[in-house]
């Protein structure tokens, strides 16, 4: 068992890698109330095309089929696991996103039983014919429900534009035609092929004791018998820089019209430090442009051009990244208008240092409050480990971040060749 210190923030991570390659971290919280634990696999939406385990060629599987294994995973071949969840304190959820599929356990009694149930319940699928019928029903009504979002549609209409050919475009359920193509015998493929402990990594903390959980877990895996770990290889989609379409419009019912920008990134194989970084960097810029302070939202807003809707963020995993501002307007080109002078204005001028110095402090200020939630804690360092990042790392970045830093990103982000436009008009 590894010790990991962080002495900034009197944080000690336990960890040990098992021989059939699952990472366990352990982050002791005392006098928490709650335990939360996160077992996530490496295996998200943007996984459709792979060389399966054993075999010699790639396959493409139909879109959704992440979800959709969340979803038998979660239903057991031992019924009712959020019952028994539940008559042992606790309670069980699974989500799954472009690029992790994640089944989380918060408990407040028998840590142990609810530690082993939650390894054995995703470690022993059960999947057969029936019950895959069954469940494309189920999941065929949830995008339904997710189509009849005004924002979730306009969230994956920009993609839409942004991207060509790179799954991100695709809704994380996927459709209701690809549901219906998905048979038993695939969803076996990619759980054998990305459900292997190679691929995952457990997460808990709370108040536990490192040295019982680590020896409890490494007893029951080595109870069960797991394949050799292999390189899983994922095919990478054809996708450039530019961005599929500049703008578009959407038609939907809805009282007031929305607008989104957004920008396609250059570089989106960054990894680590370099990414964490990069990262840090955007979050600040796009606070320092759009934030509440800004002098671009006190416009928008002061002239009803927006309101508490407007929002803005920056996604990055290995493969694609993107950054999204807008919201609510009843004026979407004078939004649109507003956003590209501002930007436009922040790289013609040097930005002060009481600027970044301003918005530096509100961000370490909102990092040390998430930090004290075990739920956060668990879902962000799972997330920063596959990217090959520290979770620990983001205040000592935050701090040495500098106005050059910042525009340098500036310059290399928001280009014209990848913006694009996206308007929600009321039809």
């Amino acid at each position: 068992m590894k010790e990991i210190k962080y002495n900034q923030l009197d944080e000690v991570i336990f960890s040990e890698q098992y021989s059939n390659g699952l990472e366990v971290f352990i982050l002791p919280k005392k006098g928490f109330h709650k335990t939360f634990a996160t077992f996530t696999t490496k295996y998200g939406s943007v996984d459709n095309h792979f060389f399966p385990v054993g075999k010699d060629s790639p396959i493409i599987v139909p879109d959704g089929i992440a979800h959709f294994l969340e979803h038998k995973i979660l239903e057991s071949k031992k019924n009712g696991i959020f019952q028994r969840f539940a008559k042992q304190g606790a309670s069980a959820n699974a989500f799954t996103s472009f690029t992790r599929t994640a089944y989380t356990l918060s408990a407040t009694s028998n840590i142990s039983k609810n530690i082993t149930m939650l390894l054995d319940f995703v470690q022993e699928p059960y999947f057969t014919d029936d019950l895959v019928e069954k469940e494309k029903g189920i999941i065929e009504q949830e995008i339904k429900m997710y189509d009849d979002n005004p924002d979730w549609r306009a969230r994956f209409g920009l993609l839409e534009n942004l991207y060509k050919n790179h799954p991100a475009k695709i809704d994380i359920a996927g459709t209701v035609n690809s549901i219906n193509q998905i048979t038993k015998e695939d969803l076996y493929t990619c759980y054998d092929t990305f459900y292997h402990p190679n691929n995952m990594l457990l997460f808990i903390v709370g108040s536990v004791n490192p040295e019982a959980v680590i020896k409890l877990i490494r007893n029951n895996q080595k109870r069960k018998k797991f394949r050799e770990p292999k390189e899983i290889i994922r095919i990478s989609s054809n996708e450039d820089a530019k961005v599929n379409r500049s703008s578009s419009v959407m038609k939907f019912p809805i009282q007031i019209p929305k607008v989104f920008i957004g920008y396609k990134e250059l570089n989106p194989m960054r990894q680590g430090k370099g990414l964490l970084k990069y990262e840090m960097i955007l979050n600040v810029l796009l606070e320092l442009m759009f934030g509440k302070g800004s002098q671009a939202y006190e416009k928008m807003y002061d002239k009803g051009h927006v309101d508490e809707t407007f929002t803005f963020d920056y996604t990055n995993e290995k493969g694609f990244g993107f950054s999204v501002i807008g919201g609510d307007s009843r004026n979407p080109e004078e939004v649109i208008k507003i956003v590209n002078e501002t930007i436009d204005n922040f790289k013609e001028k040097a930005i002060k240092k009481e600027d970044v110095q301003r918005v530096l402090k509100k961000k370490i200020g909102s990092f040390l409050s998430a930090i004290n939630s075990p739920q956060f804690i668990a879902n962000q360092f799972t997330r920063y480990r596959f990217n090959e990042m520290d979770l620990f790392d983001v205040l000592p970045t935050l701090e040495n971040l500098t106005e050059k830093d910042i525009e340098k990103v500036l310059h290399l982000h928001f280009c014209d060749e990848s913006k694009t436009t996206l308007v929600l008009k009321k039809n």
